[in-house]
Parts: C-alpha cells; structure tokens; sequence
C-alpha cells in the first residue's frame, strides 16, 4: 500500500511540474512574439498612440515581465485563467462554450482511431511478411507522418470537392463530424497500428500460444481468446499518451474545416494577440493531458497485479 501511494504522490507531483512547465512556456513564447498585443487589439478602431499606451498600461503590459509572469501563476495557482482581451469575457467560460465541440471530435476520432488501428496491427501481425503486411504498414506509417492539415485538405478536396459526399466545413450534424473525425482518428490509428502488430507477433510466440495450437484449436478461437486478450492491455496506455495528439490535432482539424472548438477560439486569440485565451488553451490542454495520464497510471496499477508491490 504505502509503494502504491508513494508511486501515486509522483505522478501527481510529475503532473504539477507538466503543468508549470506548461504554463511558463506558453507564457514566455508569447512574450517573444513580435508585435504589440495592446495595438493589435486597437487596430481596427483606429486608436491614437495615447489610446494606444492607455490600453497597454491597463493590461499590465508596461509592467516588468518578471512581474507579469508571477502576477499570471498566482492566477493560475487560484484556478482563474483571466479575462480576455479582446471580449471581456472569462477565458474559462469561453473554454467551457467551445468544449463540447472539441471534446466531440476527440472522442469519435478516438473511436475511429483504436477501431482502424487494432484492425491494421491485427491484420498486419497474422499476415507476417505477406503484402497486407506491407500495405497495413505503409498505411500506419502513412498515418503517423503525414500532418493533419494536409489530409484534412486532401479529404476536403476528394471527398467534399471532388466527390460531393460530404460537407467541408462548417459544424452543423453529424455529416459535418464525419470527415474531421476520419482525419484525425487516422493520425490515431497509425501508432496504434505499430503497438498492436508488434505486440501480437510477441504474444504469438509465446508458449502458451504454442500450447493452443498443439490442442488442435480452431485458429479464430486462438487469436481472438488467446492472443488478443494481452495485446489489447496496451491500447488504453497508447491512447492516454497520444491525448495531447488529440487535443492538439483537434485544433488543427477544427482550424482545418472551420468548426466551431478550442481551435477556432486559439486561432482567432492568436491573430487579435489575446494572449490570456491563447495561454488557457495551452494550460486547459496540459491539465487534460495530465489528468488523462494520471487516470491511466491508476487504472494500470489497479488492473496489473505484478505492478502493485513494484516501485517506480
């Protein structure tokens, strides 16, 4: 009990330091962007350098940065992630608007991803060395390196423009979902895809296996019973790592075909310079990631029996 505690209090302890590395980075990379948030946010109005200076002063932009930055963790540190610039509103609300949308996306595609990458990983695993092999390999490979911004302009262009089956942008039902969640759930399946093949072609050898076989089983009853019981034990661990791919990969596929989402509300904080939104975005992201992770760390040593007595 007290190693399971122990390896409990470094997780949480390596979360928080996720967190404020997180956090600073967000906080100093904007600071090096070129450009002046205060005339960015003006700039449409037409503001006088008074006007200008004005707003800068009232956002605490005059003030030294180690200021701002102590100023901004102590916020952090209350759970308040600040107002917007641009509309006044809080970051956090804002957030909360544009969450279900992005949540939606990530977790169809997630579907999609684990669906299409165990099929790929199992195929390619039983088909050692064949050409479905090859091909299922190319498809994973394809899938993990190619950006997501490039499928989703090259899916908007076969099966939007091209093809006219489905919509390119916009966020209306359950149409508009299909062709983000494709793209996206397929950058998922690619990573999925190498675990599962390399982890069946291990489980395969195993005695056990041989054992079955020597029984005379059918070999749809080994595969399924025997051989995907243990490799499947990895899936839940490979997809809390990619949650980060997901929240990231989702802004990019929001962005891509303008959907309503964390994307849509980064993208348009990033061109205003309303740096509070883009920094909660990060920070909301790393805290998801960190919880995500956690929960899976938990799961795994409440599951894993081996893992239990083990320190870390």
């Amino acid at each position: 009990m007290n190693t399971r505690l122990g390896r409990l209090g470094r997780r949480v302890l390596q979360g928080f330091f996720v967190l404020w590395l997180a956090s600073s980075l967000a906080f100093f990379a904007l600071q090096l962007v070129p450009g002046d948030p205060a005339r960015a946010l003006l700039a449409a109005s037409g503001a006088t350098p008074e006007e200008v200076a004005a707003r800068r002063t009232e956002l605490g932009l005059d003030d030294p940065v180690l200021v701002q930055y102590l100023r901004y963790l102590g916020s952090l540190a209350r759970g308040d992630l600040g107002q917007s610039w641009l509309h006044g509103r809080s970051v956090r609300r804002m957030i909360g608007e544009q969450l279900p949308s992005t949540l939606t996306l990530a977790v169809s595609a997630t579907g999609v991803g684990v669906a299409l990458g165990v099929v790929l990983g199992t195929l390619g695993a039983i088909r050692h060395t064949t050409w479905l092999d090859r091909a299922t390999t190319a498809l994973a490979v394809l899938g993990i390196s190619a950006p997501t911004a490039w499928t989703g302009l090259v899916a908007i262009l076969l099966f939007s423009l091209r093809l006219r089956w489905l919509p390119a942008t916009g966020s209306g039902g359950v149409r508009h979902l299909i062709l983000p969640t494709l793209v996206l759930g397929f950058a998922l399946a690619g990573s999925i895809a190498r675990l599962m093949r390399a982890r069946l072609a291990d489980v395969i050898q195993k005695p056990f296996v041989m054992a079955a076989r020597a029984r005379g089983l059918p070999r749809w009853r080994i595969l399924f019973l025997h051989v995907m019981r243990p490799a499947l034990s990895t899936v839940p661990t490979i997809v809390a790592l990619q949650v980060g791919f997901l929240l990231g990969g989702a802004v990019i596929t929001e962005s891509v075909f303008t959907r309503q989402g964390l994307g849509q509300l980064a993208v348009e904080a990033i061109r205003w310079r309303d740096l509070p939104v883009v920094r909660g975005v990060v920070v909301f992201s790393a805290a998801a990631y960190v919880a995500v992770n956690l929960a899976a760390d938990l799961a795994e040593l409440w599951l894993d029996p081996r893992q239990r007595g083990s320190a870390v």
